[in-house]
């Protein structure tokens, strides 16, 4: 990652604490997102754990910009002696232009990748054959998140970009949202996963519109942390 990269993540993510009306919460949601403990940002900060703790739980007032800007320094510094996993993810789909609550990862393969190997990869099981071999990236986005935060423009654009990548759904109860959008997006996407379902739970005409418009079509419960870093080493 570049320092003007790290610089931008850096600036996104200081900005939502300090303009959100519970920048407690905020702090504490940006420390899961780069899965650090209390302790860890704690020791980073020379502060003790309760520190940290009174400061997402709100009974600190709230941290002035020096404590902004410390904190998500340490996010970051945390995460690239980690070897830098979640900045990579941010600030790929920053440069894209999306917002990472709606798109949780944008990645590119370093070559075609065959849609079996890719399945295999996040432990999927097909449910329906496409008439695509191969995809050269994935999307991985919070269903829900992109109906509510997505304007009309940026969803098209993303789901109708993304013809020879894997589209991957997370948050989804049955997947019939993301499949009646299939239907309205052209080019469709060579893979569709829906993670957190089981086969038997998906909706009922997902497979026959899958087939209809002939994309591999997916489930998979395994953890979304895995499905994120499906690429880091695979491919």
């Amino acid at each position: 990652m570049s320092q003007g990269e790290r610089t931008q993540l850096a600036e996104r993510i200081a900005g939502e604490i300090a303009y959100s009306e519970r920048s407690g919460e905020t702090i504490r949601k940006w420390r899961t997102d780069f899965e650090v403990t209390q302790t860890e940002l704690a020791d980073r900060l020379d502060v003790s754990p309760s520190v940290v703790s009174d400061y997402e739980s709100g009974r600190r007032d709230n941290p002035g910009i020096a404590v902004v800007r410390r904190t998500v320094e340490a996010l970051l510094d945390i995460d690239e002696a980690r070897g830098g996993r979640h900045i990579r993810q941010h600030a790929r789909v920053i440069s894209a232009g999306y917002d990472r609550d709606s798109v949780l990862d944008l990645r590119e393969f370093s070559a075609a990748v065959p849609i079996e190997r890719y399945f295999d990869a996040i432990d999927a099981t097909e449910l329906a054959a496409g008439t695509q071999e191969t995809v050269v990236g994935h999307t991985v986005i919070d269903s829900i998140a992109a109906i509510r935060r997505l304007s009309s423009e940026e969803f098209y654009r993303l789901y109708g970009q993304s013809s020879n990548r894997a589209l991957v759904f997370t948050n989804v109860s049955r997947g019939e949202s993301p499949l009646v959008a299939m239907r309205v997006v052209n080019p469709t996407p060579n893979a569709v996963v829906l993670h957190g379902i089981e086969g038997e739970d998906v909706w009922e005409h997902a497979v026959d519109l899958a087939r209809v418009d002939g994309f591999a079509l997916s489930t998979t419960t395994i953890d979304l942390s895995a499905v994120l870093d499906a690429g880091d080493d695979q491919f």
